[in-house]
């Protein structure tokens, strides 16, 4: 297609609807808390429009059509067309010609390839998509950056959220860019401090409430019951669609050939449900053929959905209190475990748990190819490890690792690893001691060459 094609091309606002995942109720206004006003189960975004034409199309637009133009995006100096989320507009809720998006430039995020860890996984080829270089360092980026504008939109003044840190950080740059005000609910002494400061520097209101993510949820519940807040948790369905195009942007990345396996960590689970929904989407508007398994990554800690499918079959969710280093995903009563459980049964995925022993291994094997990540996105390699071994990924797979947070996001993890204090005091020490390997602790010398040379010639020697 010429470029003078390309931009001859006028693609038309998505047609979209509210649905319940529940009892499929469309057209009905949602509660304060973004909830089904006829049974309370939570909201997705729909396009009917997708679902009834005989050639599927998305915007007016064929499939070879839509990669056409966001491949010609990529040359465009506008805002909307540099964001990684808004560039892919045609598969998005129209905010209307009279509002602009509230962007950073999210998303455009690179694919790493690990050949070290696919030795190690045992899989021929093994790549990770690194979220966490998004402007405030995590997945949560591609999701604000919609939910935050159609808050906006919608006229709301504050937005607020329950955090394990990433999503507080993340919501608190998107309102302070559109002008709107944040307030944050954190478990007190239970996220990083590295997240923790961005809400600060971002001018959120934060309150550390003393209880778990859940027990923040609930009272944020309750708060925007009484107060003219818009909610920006997971619940919310305009952040699923945002976060949805780390999938289409993947395929871009691949050419359009769609990898065997992609496997996502496993917190409030909004985050695989919107992948699957992305390739689901993708299948039907032809723009791909098929569907990679998309596999989810529990903490054994906080392993609500590993306990669900494997005690009633997930028939009923069976909430954990939520124990795990890996605070992005210290969650034990996720909200969207519906909707990944959909995505499950859709790409035949599975679901695995791995220790926290396994964690730091993971996350050390990741951060030895050059890639820093946050604990959390190490569940990942981790338990690609565990699905290899029981046979469930082949080795011939491709494989993407969903890395979902930067490595600064939990600095004091990683300086306790290497220190090999991570784990002293608690009941996983003694298995700890594999790690020791790994870790690689600074050396203090005295301040001369001598020494500096002693400790090379050490390191040649091992």
């Amino acid at each position: 297609m010429t470029e003078q094609a390309i931009s001859a091309l006028k693609s038309k606002p998505a047609v979209s609807e509210l649905r319940c995942i529940g009892c499929g109720a469309t057209g009905g206004t949602p509660t304060q808390n973004l909830r089904c006003s006829v049974c309370g189960d939570l909201l997705e975004i729909a396009y009917p429009g997708w679902e009834t034409e005989n050639e599927s199309r998305a915007a007016g637009l064929t499939a070879a059509q839509l990669k056409a133009v966001w491949s010609q995006r990529k040359t465009s100096r506008l805002a909307i067309d540099q964001s990684g989320v808004w560039r892919f507009r045609e598969l998005l809720p129209s905010l209307g010609e009279c509002y602009e998006p509230i962007t950073l430039r999210e998303g455009n995020t690179p694919v790493y390839e690990l050949p070290s860890c696919a030795r190690k996984a045992g899989v021929s080829f093994l790549y990770a998509k690194h979220q966490g270089m998004n402007p405030t360092g995590s997945f949560k980026d591609t999701g604000m950056t919609t939910a935050a504008s159609f808050a906006r939109q919608q006229g709301f003044r504050w937005v607020a959220c329950a955090s394990t840190g990433n999503t507080s950080a993340s919501m608190a740059a998107y309102a302070s860019r559109g002008g709107m005000r944040s307030l944050v609910l954190i478990p007190d002494g239970q996220i990083s401090w590295s997240k923790l400061a961005q809400s600060l520097d971002y001018g959120a209101i934060t309150c550390q409430l003393k209880t778990d993510f859940d027990g923040c949820m609930r009272v944020l519940n309750e708060v925007v019951q009484r107060m003219p807040v818009y909610l920006l948790n997971s619940v919310n369905p305009y952040r699923v669609e945002g976060q949805k195009t780390l999938a289409i942007e993947l395929l871009e990345q691949f050419d359009w050939q769609v990898p065997d396996h992609i496997i996502v960590p496993g917190g409030n689970l909004a985050n695989s449900s919107a992948i699957g929904k992305a390739f689901l989407e993708m299948k039907q508007l032809g723009l791909i053929s098929s569907l990679p398994k998309i596999s989810i990554i529990q903490a054994e800690g906080a392993n609500p959905l590993v306990r669900t499918i494997r005690e009633n079959g997930g028939k009923k969710l069976i909430p954990v209190h939520a124990d795990t280093m890996a605070t992005a995903i210290r969650i034990g009563n996720p909200a969207s475990w519906k909707k990944a459980l959909r995505v499950l049964e859709a790409t035949e995925g599975m679901v695995e748990q791995v220790s926290e022993v396994e964690i730091a291994s993971a996350k050390a094997e990741i951060g030895a190819e050059g890639i820093g990540c946050e604990p959390a996105s190490a569940v990942t390699l981790a338990g690609l490890k565990k699905l290899t071994n029981q046979g469930l990924v082949k080795a011939n797979s491709t494989v993407v690792l969903v890395l979902t947070g930067h490595l600064l996001k939990d600095p004091d993890f990683t300086l306790k690893f290497h220190r090999g204090d991570l784990f002293k005091g608690t009941p996983h020490e003694k298995e700890a001691s594999v790690l020791v390997p790994q870790q690689k602790e600074p050396f203090v010398l005295e301040a001369t060459a001598d020494a500096v040379v002693r400790t090379l010639q050490e390191a040649e020697q091992k």
